[in-house]
């Protein structure tokens, strides 16, 4: 009786034992989830936008000596994404391909001093105009034949590639005029011009007169036909990204009404 007991009572204690070690296990199991439940979740990193931008297109955008990239659309930029909340980072892209980068998501935004146009607008989507510009001739300041691109058509004519200058040098000289030569940026251009290898550099008029600023010694001119076209510049986003241009435009609207657009541009053009 008292082994049977003793037995029974044992198993008891062993069952007893048992019971209680699930317990502990479930509190524990509970302990856990509460503690997961009340643990902070870990805030997600902020998207950052990627920009590409050309580094040789003073005064819109180029790379200082420390190779960081300044310039009007760098500042308009900053200001632009502190505007509208987000972050930007700058990452210099060759002008020829530059949409392609756009295209492939290897960038999120384009800006450098780009031409709106019916042809460009077929891949990409475009902000609201934010800066008016026109089209130059760039001379030997000894030059005194040319006074309009048709006086071009005998000469050998510089142009960065794919640009607006090289569609209107195309218009007068013919799209595979071999009088035409192409380079990889307009300082490029102007360089060859200073040494002889052409006779004229079609390019942006702000670019070409910062160019002659920098380089006093150059002894170049600039001629500008009235038949050139106003160019409105805007910032590239892909045509699937609605929700940024809005932003976009919204951010620019507010730098032009607050007055800070008006001071960036002030900084560079001086208006």
């Amino acid at each position: 009786m008292i082994k049977m007991f003793t037995r029974h009572a044992r198993a008891l204690a062993l069952t007893a034992g048992f019971v209680g070690m699930l317990g502990l296990a479930a509190c524990g199991k509970q302990e856990d989830k509460s503690a997961t439940a009340a643990a902070p979740q870990a805030a997600a990193p902020a998207r950052v936008y990627v920009v590409g931008v050309e580094s040789a297109y003073a005064p819109f955008s180029s790379e200082n000596e420390q190779k960081d990239v300044v310039g009007f659309d760098i500042d308009i930029m900053k200001a632009l994404a502190k505007k509208i909340g987000i972050e930007v980072k700058f990452v210099p892209t060759p002008f020829e391909g530059f949409f392609n980068f756009l295209a492939q998501g290897d960038r999120d935004l384009l800006i450098s001093a780009i031409t709106i146009t019916d042809e460009r607008k077929k891949s990409v989507a475009f902000s609201e105009p934010y800066f008016v510009a026109t089209q130059t001739i760039a001379l030997p300041a000894a030059d005194t034949k040319v006074s309009k691109m048709e006086d071009l058509k005998p000469l050998t004519v510089g142009t960065q590639s794919a640009t607006s200058g090289d569609e209107l040098v195309q218009q007068v000289l013919g799209k595979n005029s071999a009088k035409i030569k192409r380079f990889d940026s307009t300082p490029l251009a102007l360089k060859e011009l200073e040494s002889g290898g052409v006779d004229a550099v079609v390019a942006d008029e702000p670019v070409v007169k910062n160019y002659i600023a920098n380089n006093p010694n150059s002894k170049l001119r600039t001629v500008t036909d009235p038949s050139f076209p106003k160019e409105d510049y805007g910032i590239a986003v892909r045509k699937d990204d609605p929700e940024l241009l809005a932003k976009i435009n919204k951010g620019l609207a507010e730098m032009k009404a607050d007055g800070s657009f008006a001071a960036i541009s002030a900084q560079y053009f001086g208006k």
